[in-house]
């Protein structure tokens, strides 16, 4: 099973380099595609990455770049992973195992460590099977770092929205969900996303984003907003999202290369933290 692992970047090498090691060591048949936009520096980090599969071209946005990466990909099994975000030891086996075990399954989605700037464990996020209604009326509720699809998706058509500069991924899970994909959750800890102080989903033009999509449905579809999140909150409870947990894990830091820091028995609770609770965001 041939892994296609897309990464859109521009002006983000030293993230790239912590991102590309997470694919490298995962020990699984894969391509690491780099989708750049024309960072300064790219051809000399070229260079000292052959492994990595780099093109550098100008793109209209981020899920441009993640389009223009999927159309050159090969494999059976399809990600996205942004400089900022790592995998964790023996992700892509586990997806792996877990597509061969479920071939009925058209998209998985996995848990995720969030991180602070300087790569500190901060809180521990359990995939939940996104609801359609959840998805349309509330910010995404699983993270892309750890969702992974197989390639019928892409031969579909069913790419992300550059229209979109913010919430590309939310539409396109929508997208997914309205085309009635069979989707499940993998309760491992697959990914790690860290807030660095300048990811998109911090960004001040989100808010614009979010009342530009809530243009797109009608007003009277938010009454159905309490009975939605009730719902999720339920769902949330019942798949164990709001436990503790106590796990062992390792990734890379800047000061760690070419070896994964370890940390061990992390206990992270369940909340997303606010910027203002971040250290060095």
């Amino acid at each position: 099973m041939l892994f296609s692992i897309i990464t859109p970047s521009f002006r983000q090498l030293d993230w790239l380099g912590l991102c590309a090691a997470s694919i490298a060591d995962q020990g699984v048949d894969l391509e690491h595609l780099v989708q750049d936009a024309g960072s300064p520096g790219v051809e000399e980090w070229m260079k000292s990455h052959p492994r990595v599969k780099v093109t550098v071209e100008p793109d209209n946005g981020m899920y441009d770049a993640i389009n223009r990466g999927l159309s050159r990909a090969r494999g059976e099994i399809c990600a996205y992973l942004n400089c900022d975000e790592q995998y964790l030891p023996g992700a892509l086996r586990k997806v792996g195992d877990y597509f061969n075990k479920h071939p009925e399954i058209d998209v998985v989605f996995g848990d995720a460590i969030l991180a602070d700037a300087e790569l500190r464990p901060l809180s521990y996020r359990r995939a939940v099977t996104p609801l359609r209604w959840h998805t349309l009326l509330r910010p995404l509720g699983v993270l892309t770092c750890s969702t992974f699809f197989r390639r019928k998706v892409v031969e579909d058509g069913v790419l992300f929205d550059p229209s979109w500069r913010i919430i590309g991924d939310k539409a396109w899970v929508l997208e997914l969900l309205n085309r009635g994909y069979r989707t499940s959750v993998l309760q491992e800890p697959l990914a790690l996303f860290a807030f660095t102080g300048e990811n998109l989903s911090q960004h001040g033009a989100l808010a614009d984003e979010r009342r530009r999509w809530e243009q797109s449905y009608a007003l009277g579809i938010r009454l159905a907003l309490p009975l939605v999140m009730g719902w999720h909150v339920l769902e949330k409870w019942r798949q164990g999202a709001y436990r503790a947990r106590i796990l062992d894990s390792a990734w890379f830091t800047r000061d760690s290369l070419p070896l994964r820091r370890s940390f061990n028995r992390l206990t992270l609770g369940w909340k997303w933290p606010s910027v203002s609770s971040i250290p060095n965001s």
